[in-house]
């Protein structure tokens, strides 16, 4: 008797224990359904960044610098790690300090923050939805279908309509073509690392001066050339040398190597995928291939263009380009900045500098030395959105009607009590002029206000520009002021610091707040 007692308890705890761990893995789908589903997308990107960038000042933290005696502060780290993962390229620290195991943890972070490379996560994320979404309709078609055999054919149930089974279909159709466009972006982004990280282990290995700058800096081959390619590509703009690419000026191979890394990952990305997909669709007769062709905002994915808003892309693009060298070539062709240099090198630094100004970031001139015209001119340039396109056409022949309409149901009260971007701007270099004003005040040519604007600028568009500092600068030079090769940002306060890592924050997530302000009318 007693063992049956013994029995029926523990089978009445067994039952509790797996009540409960049911319970909460049901708890746990509801919060990951939750945020999957319920959560806004700006949040969702706004996490991905704040994680990895806090992962990695704990994975810079943990492992050990190039040189033991340096220990740079906490804040610098991870101001290091924000401009990684955001692929901003501001920077507080020497880059060459960073050991060859912190320089490959970087070029991890780099990766997993580039846009092409998050545009395919969110692609993904969507594609999850749909399932969700095909999912909830087959199992009420699958209930349809049981209340019809009770119920008889004069008695169906409304919960259905008589399309559904052909939007379900649809549905699975799309899913197909997600999983192309997801396959090509993938082939794109493994050909362009791969082909881009060959090239330049290629040049450095046979080119003597490439080869022996890498030997006096201690960089190993492969990291440099994986980390350049993938900075490059992701448009962040760290080198592995201290003096970015200013140390290879005269390098006009490598530097000719690295012109399509940096078109292909931002500003043309869109037109390239196209003809990317157009490539594989010939190769293959794939028709989800055409379909993403006829179709291009049908799965959603806000970097796959039409044709024609591809070819507007990239005059604009290449227009910008050919501006910026133009008025670069005639101020700066006899400067300070390009001495030393042959013709030859003059027109492929000038090219490489002014294509970088669009939210690459890396220099192979001093900013410094450069007229300010051409600093005001890259201001501008690193303001403007990557994908600006001049469109001399009417807006529904680029974007389909039913885009229009969705457009215009976004609009949201948020949306009207939002500044501008341009007015977040403004207070934030005034907030950092306010936490920087004794230096303003102490140090004026070092600390003026264009540099601050360059600098937010810069960290906005995630660009990387900056304009350093010199103690030949200082108007009282101090016993202890020593130069580096790290950013304008590095000579701040840590509350300044701290601005410019919201201000990498709000550019990388700047897309979500296109329609601020609206609620202003200058007369």
């Amino acid at each position: 008797m007693m063992r049956f007692v013994n029995f029926g308890k523990s089978m009445k705890y067994n039952f509790n224990h797996l009540n409960t761990k049911a319970c909460l893995y049901k708890s746990l789908l509801s919060v990951l359904h939750f945020l999957l589903f319920g959560v806004n997308k700006f949040w969702i990107e706004l996490s991905y960044f704040i994680s990895f960038s806090v992962i990695g000042y704990l994975a810079l933290k943990i492992s050990s610098p190039k040189d033991a005696s340096f220990s740079p502060q906490d804040f610098d780290i991870f101001f290091m790690s924000v401009s990684a993962v955001t692929v901003s390229s501001m920077s507080t620290v020497e880059m060459e300090v960073f050991s060859n195991a912190q320089l490959i943890l970087l070029t991890i972070f780099m990766f997993l923050g580039g846009e092409v490379f998050t545009s395919l996560l969110g692609l993904q994320l969507m594609k999850f939805k749909r399932s969700h979404q095909i999912q909830k309709t087959e199992n009420k078609i699958d209930r349809f279908s049981t209340d019809d055999q009770q119920l008889g054919n004069d008695q169906k149930p409304d919960s259905i309509p008589e399309s559904g089974v052909t939007s379900f279909q649809g549905q699975e159709s799309i899913n197909r073509a997600s999983d192309l466009l997801a396959f090509s972006i993938l082939c794109y982004l493994l050909v362009v690392h791969l082909l881009g990280s060959v090239s330049i282990s290629i040049y450095n290995s046979t080119i003597p001066s490439a080869n022996e700058v890498l030997r006096k800096k201690g960089l190993n081959l492969i990291t440099f050339s994986v980390f350049t390619t993938v900075s490059t590509f992701a448009n962040c703009g760290f080198v592995p040398t201290n003096e970015n690419m200013m140390v290879f000026k005269k390098n006009s191979g490598l530097l000719l190597i690295m012109f399509p890394q940096l078109l292909l990952g931002n500003t043309l990305y869109p037109a390239c995928l196209r003809s990317f997909i157009w490539f594989l669709s010939k190769i293959t007769k794939r028709s989800e291939f055409a379909y993403l062709l006829k179709n291009p905002r049908a799965l959603g994915y806000d970097h796959l263009f039409s044709d024609l808003h591809s070819i507007f892309l990239a005059i604009t693009v290449f227009g910008f380009i050919l501006a910026q060298f133009v008025l670069f070539s005639l101020l700066e062709w006899h400067s300070g900045a390009t001495a030393g240099l042959s013709a030859y090198e003059k027109l492929m630094g000038s090219l490489f500098q002014v294509v970088n100004s669009r939210h690459a970031g890396e220099s192979v001139f001093d900013l410094s030395l450069i007229t300010p015209a051409i600093i005001v001119l890259f201001v501008l340039m690193m303001y403007l959105p990557p994908y600006t396109s001049f469109l001399p056409i009417k807006d529904g022949k680029c974007f389909p009607a039913t885009e229009k309409k969705t457009r215009a149901k976004r609009k949201n009260i948020l949306d009207y009590l939002l500044f501008s971007q341009l007015t977040y701007l403004v207070l934030f270099v005034i907030l950092i002029c306010i936490t920087e004003r004794e230096k303003l005040n102490e140090d004026p040519l070092n600390f003026n206000l264009l540099s601050v604007v360059v600098e937010v600028i810069s960290g906005y568009g995630n660009v990387g520009f900056s304009m350093g500092y010199s103690c030949g600068r200082q108007v009282k030079p101090g016993n202890n002021c020593k130069d580096a090769s790290y950013g304008f940002a590095g000579k701040w306060s840590t509350q300044g610091k701290f601005i410019l890592i919201i201000v990498m924050f709000f550019g990388r997530l700047k897309k979500f707040n296109t329609k601020g302000g609206k609620a202003w009318r200058l007369s």
